[in-house]
């Protein structure tokens, strides 16, 4: 089965046109057209409550003016204080007894029409209380208002996420488990309730609610200061457009990433400029043809972008020059046969529905029927047919990943986790992913030499990739050492024990004010900011952050003199590092400046 990249793309989208659209700042908006749940409550529960305040009051008028007679046979009048404080426990059911004296039959005989008339009000109260909490509106209210309330309280940086769909939820659970903060946004509350599921490490603010609406996107955090990017991840091109659009007018310094069905959508969001536009459908073709056309580029691409410690994935080589049959339908066929034939391909398109195509002259198949036991069908009689046909197939659901994974096709199309996937790449390691895109522009000599160059470096299974800021963060020891000396990045990543050996971590690029250089040569000097992207494996890692991070090991791997790790040895032997001033405390500086000082006044 193919690894990731054959979900990817060679070719960038195109933005049309060089100019920027005119736009004036506003305040995003979080007003959504709602009714807030106190209103609703009030509203509701206006004739329940006046019902039962008359029977309270009809109760007391009554109690105040039926006469009662007291132990000494004298007459007397209950006040409209005693009154009320007597209704509010009987009309409760508590029954603290009579007062200030006992009742007579007349007034015994009132109480018992209060209680009735009481206990109806309250029963009509509380019966139009549970119907309101069980109308749909209510509780939108109420979700809308406490999502509000979640999002506005947000204090860590978090991401929108519009569509929670298989795209939106990979994309959800791998940024939950990197620590990074989400807000969902979906239309479909079934998805929702599927979020509610998933075993996220984080409370995830959620509502269901429309996209395309400003207002819902505001209240979703789009205005917050600590939203650090938006993900229009839904299936429908209008919605993203729609959020495209917004995050563009009203908050153009965040990122957003779209994903992309139809083709003649992609130059409508891209006149909004949006950090990246993900068409599955183009991308999957370009990728597949560039498989084709430059196997060894595939292949160290491929590479890369799988799992670390996956071995190396076999070449396959004789694919660019033949017949290929797509058996597809919708877009996803138009899509890829255009591709393969841009590429100077012969393609024979046949739809599914007209049963199992001929493969006996065809060098590839491609299967990308809506349903996926189509697609399984029309792969396993192409493989019966002919054995050593090139398959690739689509996946739709889920739920079938058990069975491709068993049938092994050489590759394996899944929209969804093609959008989650660049994304991630994106978001996360910015700087490898740029290294895949730069590889996928070259041929394959040149791929197969650097390839050969990281293999004797880290290995022969997936490294993990890394980036390295020369600062007093990422490396602080570096940083003192270039204040006064020169560094190498051959010497930097040499062992800090034995300098004449390498130690297992591979420069991929080197950014230097904004400037980047693929595969930059070990003896280029490094400087303070420059930013690393590395190949590398576990036990290499520690080695370099040792450098990074210790004055006398970058010392050591710079001038080849050895310095004792302790302070102890280092008084020992007279030596120190050349930046261990660097270090010295404050309180020390002020010591020894006043010693000099009286040292030349002597």
């Amino acid at each position: 089965m193919g690894g990731p990249l054959l979900m990817l793309s060679t070719r960038p989208w195109r933005r049309t046109g060089g100019g920027r659209l005119r736009r004036v700042a506003v305040e995003v908006p979080t007003e959504v057209q709602r009714t807030e749940a106190i209103f609703l409550v009030m509203r509701r529960m206006r004739s329940p409550i006046l019902t039962l305040i008359a029977a309270f009051t009809i109760s007391i008028l009554g109690l105040t003016l039926i006469p009662g007679v007291d132990e000494n046979g004298n007459t007397w009048h209950m006040s409209a204080f005693d009154a009320m404080y007597f209704m509010s426990y009987t009309a409760n059911t508590i029954g603290f007894g009579e007062l200030p004296h006992p009742f007579n039959t007349a007034q015994r005989m009132w109480v018992i029409i209060a209680i009735f008339m009481s206990v109806i009000g309250w029963a009509y109260c509380i019966g139009a209380l549970l119907n309101l909490l069980q109308q749909p509106g209510f509780k939108r209210a109420v979700a809308l208002q406490r999502f509000g309330r979640k999002v506005r309280h947000m204090r860590e940086p978090f991401t929108l996420i519009a569509g929670y769909g298989q795209a939106g939820r990979t994309l959800a659970a791998a940024l939950d488990r990197t620590g990074r903060r989400i807000v969902v946004l979906d239309e479909d509350p079934d998805r929702l309730e599927i979020l509610v599921a998933d075993q996220l490490l984080h409370d995830v603010p959620y509502y269901n609610g429309d996209p395309r609406n400003p207002g819902l996107l505001g209240l979703s955090g789009l205005g917050h200061k600590l939203c650090e990017g938006v993900m229009a991840m839904t299936d429908k091109d209008e919605q993203n457009l729609a959020v495209i659009m917004a995050a563009h007018l009203l908050r153009p310094d965040i990122p957003v990433i779209t994903r992309c069905s139809e083709k003649e959508n992609t130059g409508k969001m891209a006149d909004y400029r949006p950090q990246d536009i993900i068409n599955p459908f183009e991308r999957y073709g370009a990728y597949l043809v560039l498989a084709l056309q430059k196997p060894g580029t595939h292949r160290f691409a491929t590479w890369l972008l799988n799992e670390p410690g996956t071995e190396m994935p076999g070449q396959h080589d004789g694919l660019g020059d033949g017949k290929w049959v797509v058996c597809a339908d919708g877009r996803f066929g138009s899509e890829v046969a255009n591709d393969l034939r841009q590429a100077g391909l012969e393609v024979e398109v046949v739809d599914p529905a007209d049963g199992d195509p001929d493969v006996t002259g065809a060098i590839g198949m491609v299967a990308g029927a809506e349903s996926d036991t189509t697609n399984l069908s029309l792969a396993a009689h192409a493989r019966l047919q002919k054995p050593e046909i090139y398959l690739t197939v689509r996946q739709k659901s889920i739920h079938t990943g058990a069975l491709l994974r068993a049938f092994a096709p050489d590759s394996v199309f899944i929209a969804t986790d093609l959008v989650a996937f660049e994304t991630l790449a994106r978001l996360e390691a910015p700087l490898f992913w740029k290294f895949i895109e730069f590889i996928q522009r070259q041929d394959d000599q040149w791929s197969r030499k650097v390839m050969d160059q990281i293999v004797a470096r880290v290995g022969e299974r997936t490294p993990t990739a890394e980036k390295i800021t020369l600062g007093p963060t990422d490396a602080p020891a570096v940083c003192r050492w270039l204040e006064e000396g020169t560094l190498t990045l051959g010497q930097l990543l040499s062992h800090p024990d034995n300098r004449d050996e390498p130690i297992s971590v591979f420069p991929t690029m080197l950014v230097r004010d904004g400037e980047a250089t693929y595969v930059p040569d070990l003896d280029t000097k490094l400087r303070k900011g420059d930013q690393l992207g590395l190949l590398t494996r576990s036990v290499g890692l520690g080695l370099l952050r040792e450098n990074l991070t210790r004055d006398v090991s970058v010392e050591y791997c710079a001038t080849g003199e050895a310095i004792p790790a302790t302070w102890f040895w280092q008084v020992v032997t007279g030596k120190r590092p050349r930046c261990d001033h660097h270090q010295t405390s404050p309180t020390e500086e002020k010591v020894t400046t006043n010693s000099h000082q009286n040292n030349r006044a002597q």
